[in-house]
């Protein structure tokens, strides 16, 4: 109309706030694992003051202990576990310690409600102990286990590492684990890096060139606490790096862990075969399962063939030869295990190929390893 003042009216659409449901987040927490013990942080209760605002999730994860050398991985498991739920704009982490009670509460969730102190393994039923042996020392026997237990890990299995060599504890340096293990009540927690998790009596030395001057009774009570007071949890395979010779470490394991598999480990001269034979008769004589033989540092060096000569003599396969290859000496010596570091190496395939050999041996489940153990006066 002429003369009349038109009005028109603009409709704005404004995205409405979507409401942050607060069980999608604690369904999303479940996500969370803490690195050392394995679990949600749901369910091992480490989750406090949780509170929405406008889109802001703000939390409190309480850790075991201060200072907790992994905290950047709560961070960002929680800011991945919130990206898809519906709302949420921001995460506000926070951490704080457990208090006394709370720390006992949790060694009994993760004891099963069993007493601290009652001299019993816990290992899991079904989980496999695998003992790397030999007789004599510098035959490249903690190399092999550290980066059989990579290749079992890489592979798919829950592996835990006890480095039991006392004397020669060089587990720890080979897996470039540096971190120590967590006092939670009267329980170890083991440190874990890709995965695996280690006990080393080098964790509890002053320095990595300390020496242990300790006799039998006080070897055997370390064993039994490695085996009794650490938190494995759900592993399915141990691998044990045993001590050289057939002394009380050794004796001691096969008290403790009778359904132990042993694999010797020999160089192909003459003199280590007549070594590592001994080493064969005394897990045979504590009732171990004797798998096989590896001849380490094979090559035009030290020769070859030995370690099939002596799998022949002791009855056993020979799983497999490992050459005399620089790149094995090279990664353990930067704690960069070849098996991961370098797969393409020669070293790293010999021995991704005795892992499938040993995963060929094994037996069908038995018992479980839960037994007293025999205390030394």
């Amino acid at each position: 109309m002429a003369g009349s003042s038109h009005l028109s009216r603009v409709r704005r659409r404004y995205a409405r706030r979507v409401e942050v449901d607060r069980d999608e987040v604690l369904k999303a927490l479940e996500q969370v694992i803490d690195p050392e013990l394995r679990r949600p942080v749901t369910e091992l209760d480490m989750v406090r003051d949780l509170e929405v605002h406008d889109g802001v999730v703000a939390l409190t994860i309480v850790l075991t202990v201060a200072g907790c050398p992994l905290r950047d991985s709560f961070q960002s498991q929680v800011e991945q576990a919130f990206a898809e739920i519906p709302g949420v704009t921001g995460v506000e982490l926070s951490f704080d310690v457990m208090t006394p009670e709370e720390r006992q509460a949790l060694t009994q969730k993760l004891r099963g409600g069993a007493p601290e102190r009652d001299g019993v393994i816990r290992i899991p039923q079904d989980c496999r102990v695998l003992a790397i042996a030999s007789g004599k020392g510098g035959v490249g026997k903690s190399s092999l286990a550290a980066n059989l237990a990579v290749a079992f890990s890489r592979a798919g299995h829950s592996v835990g590492v006890l480095d039991a060599d006392i004397y020669g504890h060089s587990i720890p340096h080979i897996l470039g684990i540096r971190q120590r293990p967590i006092a939670v009540d009267e329980m170890i927690v083991p440190p874990v890096k890709d995965d695996l998790k280690l006990m080393s009596i080098g964790f509890f030395l002053e320095t990595s060139n300390e020496p242990v001057m300790w006799r039998g009774p006080m070897l055997h009570r370390a064993l039994e606490q490695f085996l009794t007071d650490v938190h494995w949890g759900e592993i399915d395979l141990l691998v044990v790096d045993m001590p050289p010779g057939t002394g009380d470490v050794s004796i001691s394991l096969g008290q403790l862990l009778p359904r132990a598999e042993v694999v010797v480990v020999t160089t192909p001269q003459k003199l280590a075969q007549d070594v590592a034979a001994r080493a064969a008769g005394m897990a045979q004589k504590t009732n171990m399962r004797l798998l096989g033989v590896i001849e380490n540092m094979s090559g035009y060096v030290f020769g070859s063939g030995g370690g099939e000569e002596l799998a022949g003599d002791l009855g056993v396969p020979l799983l497999g030869t490992v050459p005399l290859d620089s790149a094995l000496r090279e990664q353990g010596d930067s704690g960069a295990p070849v098996v991961s570091a370098r797969p393409e190496a020669e070293s790293a395939v010999a021995i991704v190929e005795i892992a499938q050999e040993l995963e060929a041996l094994k037996r069908a489940p038995g018992p479980g390893i839960l037994k007293s153990l025999p205390l030394v006066g």
